[in-house]
């Protein structure tokens, strides 16, 4: 089935006559249009591109499979009239895209001129779709995969004492680029000593110092794919509670790689690695999931983590990012991408998991 045949078959089986489309990606996905503006209307029977001025000739050669149409104004003028031309009743819209704003004046648009239109919020119609990835997607991965491990590589043979957080992301940013990749899909983390205890650190102007943990987290992007990768290690070998530290997390992502099977859920994911840590003692000191679903965005479906029960099953790329961190002191974390192949996990990532550069 064509990703629009897969959408029209949710959408029979939610009672729905259109799905109105706004999400990038999910636009991106569906039609090929790569513009940052713009609606998808897709039923049974149409399937319409509505763009503003700027982007008419390129969603026409993005989008072939597309009607396209040229609209002036913002969405509340010109799409219940032209929802009610082709008499669609029942219109799905994406209840995480519309401001309530927005929604409000629909609604009131709706009403005061007597449309006979009902709109009804939906969330992860598109997003269930491109969990499993096609063929093609996971080779634009596996290369963005690749380039995240050069840049890795690249990052260990120039580290030394005394350069300063931003000046490695930086550094790590432009041989992205310059060696293929898209913008990077996130901002490159490297976070040294107690900034290595902020999951989500901004690089500073921080000195990298012998014997105290460094993060490395960082992506690329292929034809609009992401990867996502990340590296803990030392300048050194001196610090005996970071190999301590080490040891765990590294425990734990190896046995989530060996035992995740398809079938199981988001929350048995996680749980297999979150035991390791939590009979280390360490439980507390894990305070995110383990992993997330990597694709046209760098966090997608599936979620793996506490209570998720989004179901793990082949073609769905995903990470697995155990971690653990302390305050005043610095933190331990390993991500690998991975596919689900053949009822198992496969790792894309292939970066070296060596402890410490010396």
């Amino acid at each position: 089935m064509s990703r629009l045949e897969k959408l029209r078959y949710i959408l029979a089986q939610k009672e729905l006559d259109v799905l109105v489309v706004s999400q990038p990606e999910n636009r991106r996905y569906l039609s090929g249009f790569t513009g940052s503006a713009g609606w998808l209307i897709i039923s049974n029977s149409i399937a319409y591109l509505a763009v503003d001025f700027r982007y008419v000739e390129q969603a026409k050669k993005e989008a072939p499979d597309f009607d396209v149409i040229h609209i002036k104004g913002d969405v509340v003028g010109w799409l219940p009239k032209f929802l009610l031309d082709f008499g669609i009743k029942k219109a799905g819209f994406e209840a995480d895209q519309i401001p309530f704003a927005t929604y409000e004046k629909l609604f009131k648009t709706i009403n005061d001129d007597g449309y006979q239109l009902h709109l009804i919020p939906t969330s992860g119609l598109v997003e269930s779709i491109r969990a499993v990835k096609e063929p093609e997607e996971l080779k634009f991965i596996t290369e963005a995969v690749e380039l995240a491990d050069a840049a890795f590589d690249q990052a260990k043979s120039i580290l030394r004492p005394g350069m300063t957080e931003k000046e490695v992301a930086w550094g790590l940013e432009k041989f992205l680029r310059e060696k293929g990749s898209q913008a990077v899909p996130f901002d490159i983390i490297v976070a040294s000593g107690q900034n290595a205890a902020l999951p989500h650190a901004k690089p500073s102007e921080q000195l990298l110092l012998k014997n105290v943990p460094v993060v490395i987290d960082l992506g690329a992007r292929v034809n609009g794919y992401c990867s996502d990768l990340t590296r803990t290690f030392v300048i050194g070998d001196e610090d005996k509670t970071f190999f301590k530290i080490y040891d765990i997390v590294l425990g734990a992502q190896l046995t989530a790689l060996a035992t995740i099977t398809a079938g199981i859920n988001g929350d048995q994911a996680d749980r297999l690695a979150r035991t390791v840590i939590e009979q280390a003692k360490y439980g507390d000191a894990f305070g995110h999931g383990l992993g997330h679903g990597v694709g046209l965005e760098t966090h997608e479906s599936p979620r793996l983590g506490p209570n998720s029960s989004d179901l793990l099953v082949d073609g769905m790329v995903f990470t697995i990012e155990p971690g653990i961190y302390i305050a005043a002191w610095g933190g331990v974390r390993i991500e690998d991408t991975v596919v689900m192949e053949n009822g198992k996990v496969r790792s894309l990532t292939r970066a070296d998991k060596k402890a410490n550069i010396c």
